[in-house]
């Protein structure tokens, strides 16, 4: 099935572009985004900008626009928009505003000022006139992308193109996402359209390439090193994989580094030959122009140049007028005009050479704050003493801060502990000259030691955010959810610095003041979350119940946490105003209504209302009539519960760990006796002598006194007319009835009295975490086992961060529910969470903290869904991960699919696939299938994805096609012994058969290997022989359609030796050869041939002739007397043959001439020291060219010749080849290369003396001219 349509994915429709602004000006970017409702973030060198004086970012719905105001050159700088996954990268470039030419004010200078000192890392600033601008373009921009590009996109990471100065390196970086890959990527790097930078790797460029297992990614790299002047233009970067096709163009921008001192412009400029005259040679006009320093080209051309040694070119042309420019180039041999004017506005100024210093120092040097640097000079004189100065002021050795150092010539200062303060112009003086460097002190990363603690606070609170940085005096900045804080006229923030605490101020809380708060540095950020909520009034001490008799005085108080609370007393509703015997106070907390001198109508309900607040206490006061009875009778005793005729049984609700006090009236003379007891009702209360049964406790009172006491918290007390029955701090277990029974002679009488003793309830279970969102978490708990008494009215939940302290409550009001939703949690940071349980009497203790947990959102859903493959019973599909993973890992992909027609999904395989593709097997032929995939991690499941269309599950025919390779439509040459590995890739389905054939037969498994796969078959031989050669079908079938292709192999071998050589003629000093071409040729095309010939007294061969053609030949110039024998060796494609082929007789060159026979003189010495008659010749010559050296030397005997290179012997280097003949020295180099380059030496010895020659050979790269300055 044909590879599915993928549409590149960004979030722009339009994308801002690279410009080019003049200072001062202002310049506007413009980026439009495919989503109105997209948030974009504007970057300035990986910096996020905030709208400002300077900057000014707008939106209007998905139109986005940055404006930069009065430019400076600063501002040039790489700035980027980034909206959900993409980003796009541009540029600045700031222009100096428009200067005169130097040409139109005659005396002017065409040389920049000189520059203020900068640190070294910038490549220097070059004239705007002398070199192209390269605009680099924008990274997803770019050149028009090819459709093949739009179509796979297959780069994660595309080089972008850059700026580098000669000498220094630069890496382009590519990286390729392999995880939806089924082979290895290919990448091919370019230059211009066709150069393939693969041949070219070496010394000035390095192709590498790594994998990382974990994210599946390929990084590919292409470093450049020692960049040259013509590695500038255009590169690009292709990348395959079977089908699948990506590209990416960038550019390369080659700065000039600042002209050196002692450069002679008039060498820049003269023409120049290889042949060692300065009157000869032709100027590169092409290589002028782009401001090369050197000219290679040779000519014979010739042009007068003046060797007048003190003559400054410079001088005269900087001091002339510009209409005496082309006088003074024609004088001094220079050329080509236009490019000395280009070099007059970029050259500095020529410094001259300092006496006092040997060495100076750079022109800037950078140094960590904190560590220490030392600074190095060189001075002439080892005597000499120095002086050091910094920002014009002397430097005094005081402590250990400056170090000064004398070392022979060498001078040094040591600066220990570098701060802000050191940050300053150094120099040092020698006599009258000075030698300045400036000294860039760097500030290390701010660090946040202590991070923002989450703060809950009531409104009105004062509110301090701390944090704790690594370095005193640091700046940082703070944010209030996104927006920076800054000291404005109503003093709400205050930031307050104490060392390396930093602390944020809020002084009265306020409902707007909730939010996130976020401190950062240049080294880190923190963030915490203020809640404030609104104070709730508590009631410490409400009003009770009051039984009063006549004339006495009646007490209401109560007391709330808010003493700025005023209120209002009101009786049966209506307000009560203070008068003689009303009196209404409000000391602090303290609310009091005093009733004096009571009387029967003071009888009500009392309530008192707090002003702004919805609740109100409330009290009874009863009126208690006393009756006085003046009868001198006996008084049967009475207890008086109830005044108002009402039960005297009844309920008394008191809190645990509170006093408990019953308080009854009582009546009877004479003073009855009172029995209190707990467990059994006052009816089974027995007069004393009656057998009966002790109840749990009791307790008799008895003229005042306790008669038995059975717990030390109990206290019982008597008044006239009262008894008081105390229990101190109430417990549980005091839970019960109480009993009291009064006797005196007159009779007796009884009352039950309920006890209910309440608490707070049991803590809860430790909650369970049921889910988790980006922002929240659904909560669990089980209710606690012991209400307290009174039941359960709701609950209260905090929560903290993992490695914090502090706990935030999460709500006031009790909520009701044990399922509880926790929002405004940041996402990815560790929680813990823990319950409390509310009843009408209070807070229980906190439960156990539950398991932590991170609140995390599921992923987007996966992208690109679509069917890759399908048959009969199965399909295979394929999708890109999902655009958003979040901070939670992402931990597989569910695929399911269902029935068209049906709701059920089923899932296709059991758990999940870390896969981008899965094939489905085992499915029903004909059926119509619905698929949907849902990435998952630890949030739960994303949005499915769903296919657009039901898929039926039937194989789609699809003709056979063979898709031969390009270099396999001609004949594929190998050499015997080589390995054959072809790789074929067809398309067809359902599956096709294929076949191999050779030359009309079926392949034999022991001829070759075969090995087929659904999309490609590879024909494999191991090792080569002749007999493989020949031509291959492939036939690759379906039914009855078929496709055919056919390769030819052709294996070759080294021929055999020729036939039958023979010596046919010999006249003079000539000898004429003949033979026959070889029996062999090796399976391909005999080339050529190579004769030698050997004197057969010292049988050393040298070669005559090599790659000949014919099969017969002259060898001329042989010398008279000597007899030679020859040899012919046959060359074809792959080389020499093993064996030469030998003439079977001797040809002897015969003397001419008379007999002559000398007159008998004494021998003379004729021995002479060796000499050289003719120089050896400094040569430049192109790598990989052979090339020989060549002198004369005369010396009687014959002198012993020695080569060096660079004064090492290379007599027994294989590379060189030294020949002799009759005093002629030749030295043959075979296909140089630039490491070949260097000093040669020829030296002649003998017994009367030895001489020396030496040369220069300087070897050019093919690629790049080296050029001289």
């Amino acid at each position: 099935m044909p590879e599915p349509v993928k549409k590149a994915v960004s979030a722009f429709a339009k994308k801002p572009k690279t410009q080019e602004a003049e200072e001062g000006s202002s310049v506007v970017f413009e980026a439009e985004t495919e989503k109105p409702d997209a948030k974009v973030k504007w970057q300035c060198n990986s910096k996020d900008i905030a709208s400002g004086d300077k900057y000014v970012i707008t939106a209007d719905g998905n139109k986005h626009s940055l404006a930069i105001k009065a430019i400076t050159k600063e501002d040039a700088n790489v700035y980027a928009v980034i909206a959900g996954g993409s980003k796009v990268k541009f540029d600045l470039k700031v222009v100096s505003k428009p200067a005169e030419a130097p040409a139109a004010a005659p005396g002017e200078s065409g040389v920049e000022p000189e520059q203020a000192p900068a640190p070294p890392a910038p490549a220097p600033t070059e004239d705007q006139t002398t070199a192209p601008t390269y605009d680099a373009p924008p990274a997803e921009d770019g050149q028009p992308p090819d459709t093949r590009q739009d179509l796979i996109g297959l780069f994660t990471e595309k080089p972008q193109s850059g700026e580098v100065t000669v000498g220094e390196n630069i890496t382009f970086v590519a990286k390729v996402n392999a995880e939806s890959l089924l082979k290895k990527p290919t990448i091919k790097w370019f230059k211009g359209k066709w150069m393939d930078l693969a041949s070219k790797s070496g010394k000035h460029l390095q192709l590498k390439e790594t994998y990382d297992r974990s994210s599946k990614v390929y990084t590919f790299e292409m470093q450049i090193i020692a960049a040259k002047p013509n590695f500038a233009g255009a590169y690009r970067c292709e990348v395959t994989s079977r089908d699948k096709f990506d590209s990416c163009n960038f550019e390369l921008a080659v700065h000039e580094a600042c002209a050196a001192e002692g450069l002679d412009i008039r060498a820049a400029f003269r023409r120049t030959s290889t042949d060692g005259k300065e009157d000869s040679g032709e100027l590169d006009f092409s290589t002028l122009l782009k401001k090369r320093d050197s000219f290679l080209k040779s000519s014979n051309r010739a042009v007068q140049v003046s060797t007048e040694p003190d003559l400054d070119v410079w001088d005269i042309l900087s001091h002339a007028p510009s209409s005496e420019y082309e006088k003074i180039a024609f004088q001094h041999g220079i050329t080509d005009l236009r490019g000395m004017l280009k070099r007059l506005k970029k050259m500095k100024k020529e410094e001259k050479k300092s006496a006092a210093f040997l060495k100076k120092m750079d022109p800037a040097y950078q140094v960590t704050k904190g560590h220490k640097i030392k600074l190095a000079i060189e001075v002439a004189n080892p005597d000499v003493e120095v002086k050091w100065l910094k920002n014009g002021q002397a430097i005094q050795p005081t402590g250990s801060k400056y170090i000064f150092e004398s070392v022979g010539n060498m001078r040094y200062l040591t600066i220990n502990h570098c701060s802000l303060a050191d940050d300053a112009a150094y120099c040092c003086v020698v006599g009258e000259e000075k030698c300045t460097t400036e000294l860039f002190v760097k500030e290390p990363p701010i660090m946040i030691v202590k991070n923002l603690e989450d703060q809950m606070v009531m409104k009105g609170e004062r509110v301090e955010l701390e944090c704790e940085v690594s370095e005193e005096g640091a700046n940082v900045k703070w944010e209030k959810d996104g927006v920076e804080l800054t000291r404005d006229e109503s003093f709400k923030y205050r930031f307050k610095k104490d060392g390396c605490k930093h602390v944020l101020i809020i002084n009265e809380a306020t409902k707007e003041d909730c939010g996130h708060y976020k401190v950062k540095t240049n080294g880190g950020e923190s963030m915490a979350e203020l809640l404030v909520q609104e104070k709730d009034l508590e009631v410490y001490q409400s009003i009770a119940d009051l039984t009063v008799k006549a004339k006495d005085q009646a007490l209401f108080k109560c007391e709330v946490s808010d003493e700025n609370v005023r209120g209002t007393w009101y009786k049966n509703g209506v307000e009560v105003k203070p008068d003689a015997r009303i009196n209404i106070t409000h000391i602090g907390r303290i609310h009091k209504l005093t009733i004096d001198e009571v009387k029967p109508e003071d009888e009500g309900d009392y309530t008192f209302v707090p002003d702004g607040h919805a609740f109100n206490l409330s009290a009874k006061l009863n009126f208690l009539e006393v009756k006085i009875d003046y009868v001198p009778r006996q008084d049967p005793p009475k207890i008086h519960l109830d005044c108002m005729g009402r039960t005297a049984e009844s309920t008394i609700v008191v809190v645990a760990g509170n006093k408990l006090r019953l308080d009854v009236p009582i009546t009877g003379d004479p003073a009855p006796t009172v029995v209190w007891t707990k467990g059994e009702r006052a009816s089974s209360v027995k007069p004393d002598g009656e057998k009966k049964e002790r109840p749990a406790s009791s307790w008799t009172l008895n003229d005042g006194e306790v008669v038995t006491d059975g717990d030390g918290r109990v206290h019982v007390e008597t008044t006239k007319g009262h008894c008081v029955f105390t229990i101190e701090g109430a417990e549980r277990q005091d839970e019960g009835i109480y009993s009291v029974v009064v006797r005196n002679p007159a009779g007796e009488d009884t009352a039950d009295i309920n006890v209910k003793v309440v608490d707070v309830p049991d803590p809860p279970q430790a909650p369970r975490i049921l889910s988790v969102g980006e922002d929240s978490c659904v909560v669990q708990w089980d209710p606690p086992l012991f209400d307290g008494g009174q039941p359960v009215i709701g609950y209260v939940l905090e929560r903290k961060k993992k490695k914090s302290y502090r706990w935030m409550r999460l709500n006031f009001d009790p909520y009701p529910d044990t399922t509880y939703e926790a929002k405004r949690m940041i996402e990815g940071v560790e929680y813990e969470m823990r319950v409390y349980a509310v009843n009408g009497i209070g807070l229980s203790r906190h439960s156990s903290a539950s398991q932590p947990f991170v609140p995390v959102a599921p992923t987007s859903e996966p992208i690109g869904l679509c069917v890759d493959d399908i048959s009969d019973t199965s399909i295979s599909l394929k999708w890109r991960p999902p655009e958003r993973i979040g901070s939670a890992e992402l931990e597989g992909y569910g695929v399911e699919y269902c029935k068209e027609g049906t709701d059920e999904w089923i899932p296709a395989i059991q758990g999940l696939t870390d896969r981008t593709s899965l094939t489905i097997k085992n499915l029903t032929t004909g059926d119509k299938l619905q698929f949907r995939v849902r990435a998952y991690n630890m949030a739960g499941p994303s949005v499915p994805t769903t296919l657009a269309q039901p898929v039926t599950i039937r194989e789609i025919m699809q003709r056979p096609k063979i898709w031969l390779p390009r270099n396999l439509r001609q004949t594929l040459i190998k050499t015997v012994g080589e390995t054959v590995n072809l790789v074929i890739q067809f398309q067809g389905k359902p599956r096709p058969k294929v076949t191999w054939s050779k030359d009309g037969e079926l392949l034999s498994p022991t001829f070759a290997s075969v090995r087929n796969s659904d999309t490609d078959t590879i024909l494999f031989i191991r090792r080569t022989e002749r007999n493989h050669s020949g031509k291959y079908e492939l036939q690759v079938q379906i039914e009855n359609m078929e496709d055919t292709a056919s390769i030819t192999l052709q294996i070759v071998d080294l021929p055999g030796p020729p036939q039958a050589m023979k010596i046919t003629d010999i006249w003079g000093f000539n000898v004429a050869l003949e033979w026959k071409p070889p029996k062999d040729n090796g399976n391909c095309e005999i080339t050529g041939y190579t004769v030698q010939k050997a004197d057969k007294k010292t049988m050393e061969w040298f070669t005559v002739y090599e790659q000949y053609r014919r099969t017969n030949c002259v060898v001329s110039d042989l010398i008279m007397g000597n007899e030679y024998v020859f040899r012919v060796f046959a060359i074809n494609l792959v080389g020499l043959s093993p064996e030469p082929c030998n003439t079977a007789d001797s040809a002897y060159i015969q003397k001419t001439g008379i007999e002559y026979k000398p007159p008998t003189y004494k021998e003379h010495d004729f021995s002479q020291a060796p000499k050289f008659t003719h120089p050896l010749v400094n040569r430049s010559i192109i790598a990989g060219y052979s090339t020989t050296l060549s002198c004369s030397v005369r010396g009687t005997p014959k002198p012993k010749v020695t080569w060096y290179k660079n004064k090492m012997d290379i007599s027994n280097e294989a590379k060189y080849r030294m020949l002799s003949k009759q005093g002629v020295l030749t030295l043959e180099i075979r296909k140089p290369c630039t490491f070949d380059g260097g000093v040669y030496m020829c030296k002649a010895v003998n017994d009367s003396g030895e001489d020396i020659v030496e040369c220069k050979l300087d070897v050019r790269p093919q690629v790049a001219k080296e050029e001289k300055k």
